[in-house]
């Protein structure tokens, strides 16, 4: 049997990862005979200059034919590892989405319940490690990691210094995790730029700005220029881009962190500094979903509750995140809104509320990365739920990860034990975990 047809044989009876290796041995295999062929060739064509011109010619045509015919099949043969062969004997081929799923797949078998709990949390340095201010990664991060293998750490204008002190806290805190970690911190621009406050950058000018001039170009070099500094830093997630439309002008909690009080202008300018972000490297996280333009009160310190319609919303504070999701944001953050008209007239903040979470935002708008809330040790959630059981409503309402929850021990014990006693079931956990292992192995990949 010729080497084409064996190899053609072999490649029917391999599978998925076997043939990712037989391809790869193939390509090798077929350059190296064609070179060597084409240089042994030449060599004895050298040795006997005392034939006709005509017929060394016609040797070397031939000698160029073969190499030509070798090297497209090495170079088929590599393509061909994320191509679909189409046979009625083959199973479709190796992509690098099967390589991602793998490694996802791979990474939760390896995980303890323990550390998938954790891998939920997305905390500050300070609830991690209980120190009162970090500014520097050493023996109790890595001590604290070792016991809860959280799944972001979030960062402060306290925790920045300098820039040598910020790259070496980031580094040598990823080389104590076991696992991938998200660097979070909240880079607006404007008045909330926690990094270029602390390092004194040359800050970016107010969304609102941008949004009033009209120019999308500049909302995605704005936010360009902002994850460039991030990701040279060490930093991963930033929690931004406001897709709130500032639809209360009375509102001074978003006032000009929104782009526009006009929902296609926002809509406009979100996808761009969604597009301007990534591109960079850094994940970016819409918030605050449903919408934080209308309402007057602060969650910050107390209840915020937005008494619009649904059918207005539809139309004007969906319209900046469904933008958002469509441009491929990885995150999006859902605030601790009270919003009655999405949820049949009850008073759960949307950051706990399964109408809201799993109804509007999963299954309506079709948002399929990552859920986190917003930050849960803030007033509208401290003053009506503990820790442990707002931790719980908002993974069981649907959200992968719980932001800066007031008390990190508690709420952690809390959903653990929650899993042990059927309340939340693993499979949910697990869930989640694939959403954000998704976005922290893609890299790898694709």
């Amino acid at each position: 049997m010729s080497e084409k047809k064996m190899n053609r044989e072999n490649r029917r009876r391999r599978r998925r990862r076997n043939q990712l290796i037989s391809y790869c041995v193939m390509a090798v295999v077929l350059i190296a005979v064609g070179m060597g062929c084409f240089f042994g060739i030449h060599a004895a064509g050298s040795a006997v200059k005392q034939h006709q011109a005509a017929r060394e010619e016609s040797r070397q045509e031939l000698l160029e034919a073969s190499r030509v015919e070798e090297s497209a099949q090495a170079q088929a043969a590599v393509a061909a590892l994320f191509e679909t062969e189409s046979t009625e004997e083959t199973e479709s081929t190796y992509t690098k989405e099967d390589a991602l799923n793998d490694m996802v797949e791979d990474t939760l078998a390896g995980m303890t319940l323990e550390q998938k709990v954790a891998g939920l949390f997305f905390v500050t340095p300070e609830q991690l490690t209980g120190v009162s201010q970090v500014v520097a990664a050493g023996d109790a991060t890595r001590e604290s990691l070792e016991k809860y293998s959280v799944g972001g750490l979030i960062y402060f204008a306290k925790n920045i210094q300098s820039e040598d002190q910020l790259k070496e806290m980031l580094s040598n805190t990823a080389s104590y995790s076991l696992f991938p970690l998200f660097f979070g911190v909240d880079e607006e621009g404007g008045k909330v730029a926690r990094v270029a406050d602390a390092l004194k950058l040359d800050k970016t000018v107010p969304m609102g700005e941008i949004g009033a001039a009209g120019d999308t170009q500049a909302a995605c070099d704005a936010y360009q220029n902002i994850g460039g500094y991030l990701s040279s830093y060490g930093f991963n997630v930033d929690f931004a881009p406001v897709a709130d439309v500032l639809t209360n002008v009375d509102n001074t909690v978003i006032g000009n962190r929104a782009f526009s009080s006009d929902a296609s202008v926002a809509a406009q300018m979100v996808s761009s500094a969604v597009t301007g972000l990534q591109e960079t490297g850094v994940s970016a996280c819409l918030k605050h979903f449903p919408g934080h333009g209308d309402t007057a009160g602060d969650s910050h310190t107390g209840a915020a509750q937005t008494d619009r319609t649904k059918e207005e919303m539809e139309a004007e504070e969906f319209l900046p995140f469904q933008s958002g999701i469509e441009a491929g944001a990885d995150m999006i953050m859902v605030g601790h809104i009270t919003a009655p008209n999405l949820t049949d007239g009850d008073s759960l903040p949307a950051s706990i509320s399964e109408k809201i979470i799993a109804g509007v935002l999963r299954n309506e708008l079709g948002y399929q990365g990552i859920i986190i809330t917003d930050a849960m040790n803030m007033g509208a959630i401290t003053e009506y739920y503990k820790s442990d059981v707002a931790a719980i409503m908002a993974l069981k309402a649907g959200a992968d990860m719980v932001l800066m929850p007031e008390n990190f021990e508690e709420a952690y014990q809390g959903v653990l034990d929650a899993v042990a006693d059927g309340t939340v079931s693993e499979e949910r956990i697990d869930d989640s975990l694939r959403r954000i292992y998704r976005v922290k192995l893609r890299s790898r990949v694709l």
